[in-house]
């Protein structure tokens, strides 16, 4: 019985390639260091799965910013603002598409699908050029067989590419990018046939868009692909992989009827109900590769129920043909549990990182072949028995409150203008106010003193006496600039999630549990094990001790509760908006006590509200319920004169606004410059928005650094289309992430 991999996570298991790229970005590292630190990476992650058993190996799904961007690179698509001038893609042409230069901005960043991964967005258009611009795919096929290891190339489907791909600035929005599929399946049989020539007996074509509302147009470009590729594939056993939810029944098809191919990858974890497509028929003699071991979470695989559930398939699509695989890329999950020394016995024996999950995937195969390691299984159905039984993960008291928030709805009692009218007479504000999304740069003697007071290395009177000294700094800074709704920064802030995770009860934290977000930005996810509530205040002394020191208004800055579900590794032994409830009871007590402190500006993040969405419309409405109910939970108790701001980033949102509206809050602030003003469409388009709004104008993703005009000129836009009085100015997104040199000008 043969085991597989969708992909696995880049950035090593202590972040080595992060600290490798900022090296390399900051001109203090060559890119042949750069070079050294990803072989050695891949060699060690190949290594790994050779180790374990594992038979269908990746490759090609290393990266040095994102996939997406590298098939871009692979096609040649290169926007014409990059000066590239043809031949291989070096790093200067990728860096600058992914993060842009001194010169012009970087691509449109947006959401991989529902996950907090982002992807850098194609813009085509009829004009554009293809060419096989980067040999990326085969280089690493032959790097890993140098290394002993036989490996199945990994693709982005050339229809999955088009379908995430925007029509480029110029270009008609009414453009359909899969007009595009004669132009670019020519590179595609380049590689394939360079793969062969190298050796390769399997390829995987990532088709994730499979799982999306299409209609019957975008549906056949599927079939027209595959059998225009027919020939070029001839040889070769091509994978169709799929992830992130179940296939309709014209989806699934589409895919059991594609030329040429040799096997389907499914999501048997998010897609429930494509078991019954199987059931209900497969085609003779083709592969099944059954995504039962969980790509996105973090709990120990409940291993008797998956084997059960792959017994049933084997009755299907025989013996031979059934392959055990994750869900998806591991890429969504923590790297290794063997790094976690600060976890407890009890909740680590609940837990599997990707290294982890390399081991169930083979532990399944082989039971299935019969030689299960009884051990391996009665160890997890142990850990299985004490998660739902232990005592740490049940709080009567906080299910009781949750399930007493049915029947309100919990609007706040006044309509938003009246409420704006009240808060303008308190805060006096200025026309067009200026304010930052919460966050200042994070400089490395800020993050020393962090790490020093977390080891105990210093006194908690020290470690105030820092952190008030930074707030001071980035509250004179604001004064000076003449902000007029100021943050302190939040210095004390390693990560918005985390900071807030430890500090409620139900959340357990790792050392080194990272996840790629972006580039090389990563997250640490805290795993929610549990029931939720907040023991004591969290925020209110650093908002206290910031607002003293200004006449101007201070924001408190939380974390709104659907942001901190969707960034955290959820417990599965309950509903989602269950917890998503909970989190918002214990949001609420925050608000609440920080109005008492005589903070009139709270802002409740919803960064991921849009992230969560499901991928079906059919489940939209429901998501959306809960989710935009949770955000009003946290602020309905509060006074007419106090303003709640919310946040939102890098996802589109159009086809959410009147979700947005219906979040009741009192100013908006959104990504809105990365995006090429997209959102601005919305208004344009004549839906009615009377709270105030703050379309970024500022990309703090990028180094760039934009001019007082184009600012201006992004300003001129949105007064084209909104009411000058609820319009605020501001940065797409938080600041920690860039230098003062860049945030100052």
């Amino acid at each position: 019985m043969a085991s597989h991999i969708v992909g696995y996570p880049r950035m090593g298991p202590k972040r080595e390639l992060k600290f490798a790229l900022e090296s390399f970005w900051d001109k203090k590292s060559s890119a042949e260091d750069l070079q050294k630190v990803a072989a050695d990476l891949r060699s060690a992650i190949w290594k790994q799965m050779a180790d374990a058993g594992i038979k269908y190996i990746p490759s090609n799904t290393f990266s040095y910013y994102d996939q997406v961007l590298d098939a871009t690179s692979m096609l040649g698509a290169v926007p014409p603002r990059y000066g590239w001038n043809g031949g291989e893609i070096r790093f200067d042409t990728y860096f600058s598409m992914a993060r842009g230069n001194a010169s012009v901005p970087a691509m449109e960043m947006t959401k991989w699908f529902d996950t907090n991964y982002h992807f850098i967005v194609p813009e085509l258009g009829p004009d554009v050029n293809f060419s096989y611009a980067s040999h990326k795919a085969v280089d690493e096929y032959k790097e890993a067989k140098s290394l002993g290891v036989d490996t199945v190339p990994v693709l982005v489907g050339p229809v999955s590419y088009l379908l995430l791909s925007k029509p480029a600035k110029g270009v008609e929005k009414t453009f359909s990018v899969l007009s595009l599929l004669p132009k670019i399946l020519p590179i595609y049989k380049e590689v394939i046939s360079e793969l062969k020539a190298a050796g390769a007996s399997w390829i995987q074509f990532d088709e994730p868009t499979l799982v999306l509302d299409l209609d019957s147009h975008q549906l056949q470009a599927f079939t027209a692909a595959y059998a225009d590729l027919e020939s070029a594939l001839s040889g070769l056993n091509v994978l169709i992989d799929t992830y992130f939810a179940d296939l309709t029944t014209e989806a699934y098809k589409t895919l059991v009827g594609l030329k040429g191919v040799t096997a389907y990858g499914l999501d048997l974890v998010r897609g429930t109900q494509t078991i019954d497509l199987v059931k209900a028929g497969f085609p003779e003699g083709k592969y099944l590769f059954a995504g039962v071991v969980d790509g996105r979470n973090i709990w120990a695989n409940d291993l008797a129920s998956s084997l059960s559930t792959l017994q049933r398939l084997e009755d299907i699509v025989g013996k031979d043909k059934l392959v055990v695989s994750t869900s998806c890329s591991l890429l969504h999950t923590a790297v290794d549990l063997v790094n976690e020394t600060k976890l407890d016995d009890e909740i680590k024996s609940w837990l599997a990182f990707a290294a982890q999950k390399v081991v169930e995937v083979n532990a399944l195969a082989k039971a299935l072949a019969g030689q299960k390691d009884e051990a391996f299984f009665a160890a997890n159905a142990a850990a299985q028995a004490s998660r739902k039984s232990s005592p740490r993960v049940t709080n009567e008291a906080v299910q009781k409150a949750a399930a007493a928030l049915k029947g309100s709805d919990h609007r706040r009692a006044t309509n938003v203008s009246a409420r704006l009218d009240a808060q303008q007479k308190k805060l006096n504000l200025p026309v067009l106010p200026t304010t930052t999304i919460g966050s200042f740069p994070q400089t490395l003697e800020l993050r020393r003193v962090r790490r020093e007071f977390k080891a105990n290395k210093i006194s908690e009177d020290n470690y105030i006496k820092a952190i008030k000294e930074e707030i001071k700094k980035v509250v004179d800074l604001q004064e000076e600039l003449d902000i007029d709704v100021l943050v302190h920064g939040e210095p004390e802030r390693n990560d918005m999630v985390e900071y807030f995770g430890e500090q409620l009860s139900g959340f357990a934290f790792t050392v080194n549990g990272w996840v790629q977000s972006y580039g090389s930005r990563c997250v640490k996810p805290p795993i929610i094990y549990g029931d939720v509530s907040r023991p004591k205040p969290m925020t209110v002394f650093w908002s206290s001790t910031a607002q003293s020191m200004t006449q101007r208004p201070m924001k408190g800055m939380l974390t709104g509760p659907v942001t901190i579900l969707n960034w955290s590794f959820v417990r599965n032994d309950q509903p989602r908006f269950e917890t998503c409830y909970q989190i918002a009871l214990a949001i609420k007590d925050e608000v609440e006590d920080l109005e008492k402190a005589g903070i009139n500006v709270i802002q409740i993040d919803e960064a991921a509200l849009r992230e969560g969405l499901p991928l079906r419309k059919s489940e939209h409405a429901f998501y959306l319920k809960w989710a935009v109910h949770s955000f009003r939970i946290t602020n309905c108790g509060v006074q007419d004169t106090t303003q709640i701001h919310t946040h939102m980033c890098y996802s589109n949102f159009n086809d959410i606004i009147h979700s947005i509206i219906d979040m009741d809050a009192d100013v908006i602030t959104i990504e809105n410059s990365r995006s090429d003003e997209k959102l601005l469409s919305v208004f344009r388009e004549g839906v009615k928005y009377g709270a105030g709004i703050g379309p970024g104008v500022y990309d703090i993703h990028s180094p760039r650094i934009p001019s007082t005009e184009e600012i201006a000129d992004r300003i001129n836009k949105m007064l084209a289309v909104l009411e000058t009085n609820i319009l605020w100015v501001n940065p797409d997104c938080g600041l920690k992430t860039r230098k003062y040199a860049e945030v100052k000008p």
